[in-house]
């Protein structure tokens, strides 16, 4: 690339004892990857912004990795704040879960509400979206990986971020990549070994192992921006910013626990489900064989959204020609 980079801030919001981190790609057209929850424009971001000399109503594009209530609460909430002049921008695959906040309930329904059994699961769900999604919308743009948005230019120089499909996560998650200097900004599409709960998340793992590997060998990302801090094999914190080397290592470590899940959820799958009285079951074994040992009923559950993966995954390869498997 030449000439000096384009600058990124990330930006922390509060969200009770944690933060949650949204980033400014400082741009001619400036674009904020990812909106936090409904409070975060107006908490997080504009005083963020505002110490970096920056105007929130400047804002001229909204870059939603996926879906979820913590990356896309804020979504309505910050449009507003730019007088709905933003363009936003999400996964096509994910779209249903701006438009609606009723998508979000189906999706618990869908997956790990099957095995959590809280008769509140669904008020709990849909009090959660009330209170953190900031608005029902529909999107500028929906993308399926391959599109370009220009951001302006300097000194002569255009400013661009490609968009990449990365489902696995989520069906709709995509990568932003600031196109020149190979900054990537996944969202939660790289887990390494989860955030707060200690274990990685995903609703297709056979998309999320694809997604990881292009990651990896295709994007070789300069600079990863992750969602969230998440945990090393020895349970310490990646920051949200990684450069090269860290996320070489990210994503290998990422792609060896999948590995390591997968196999246990296989094990355990072609041996049987089996209720009992642990808080992992029916899927206890798969607990034990990865020494998961934190709380499963934590929403939003990454243990049992995955247990659902695999378990969706190996019911197709039933029904797969032995010639396809």
């Amino acid at each position: 690339m030449n000439g000096p980079a384009v600058p990124v801030h990330p930006l922390q919001s509060p969200w009770g004892r944690f933060h949650l981190y949204t980033f400014l790609i400082d741009a001619p057209e400036m674009a904020i990857v990812d909106t936090g929850i409904a409070s975060s424009p107006a908490d997080g971001m504009k005083p963020a912004l505002e110490k970096l000399g920056r105007r929130i109503e400047d804002v001229k594009w909204i870059l939603l990795t996926h879906g979820h209530i913590d990356h896309m609460g804020g979504a309505y909430a910050l449009w507003e704040m730019t007088g709905r002049r933003a363009q936003v921008v999400i996964g096509a695959a994910d779209a249903p879960f701006l438009r609606s906040r009723q998508t979000h309930v189906d999706e618990y329904l869908a997956g790990r509400g099957r095995y959590l059994h809280d008769p509140e699961g669904v008020a709990k769900v849909t009090a959660a979206g009330h209170a953190v999604i900031s608005g029902e919308m529909e999107p500028t743009m929906v993308v399926h990986g391959g599109e370009q948005i220009r951001l302006g230019s300097v000194d002569g120089r255009e400013v661009t971020v490609s968009v990449h499909a990365i489902p696995g996560h989520t069906p709709g998650s995509v990568a932003y990549v600031l196109d020149g200097q190979n900054d990537a900004f996944v969202g939660d599409a790289v887990q390494v070994h989860g955030a707060a709960n200690g274990f990685p998340g995903f609703t297709d793992p056979a998309a999320y192992r694809r997604s990881l590997a292009y990651l990896r060998d295709e994007i070789r990302p300069r600079h990863l921006y992750l969602g969230h801090p998440y945990q090393r094999t020895d349970g310490t914190p990646y920051g949200v910013r990684l450069d090269a080397d860290q996320a070489a290592e990210a994503l290998h470590e990422s792609l060896d626990i999948e590995g390591r899940v997968g196999a246990a959820a296989h094990h355990c799958l072609c041996a049987g489900l089996h209720d009992t009285d642990s808080p992992y079951s029916p899927f206890t074994p798969v607990a034990d064989a990865v020494g998961y040992t934190n709380d499963p009923t934590l929403e939003p559950s990454p243990f049992f959204t995955s247990m659902h993966g695999y378990t969706v995954e190996y019911r197709d390869r039933q029904y797969q020609p032995e010639e396809q498997r």
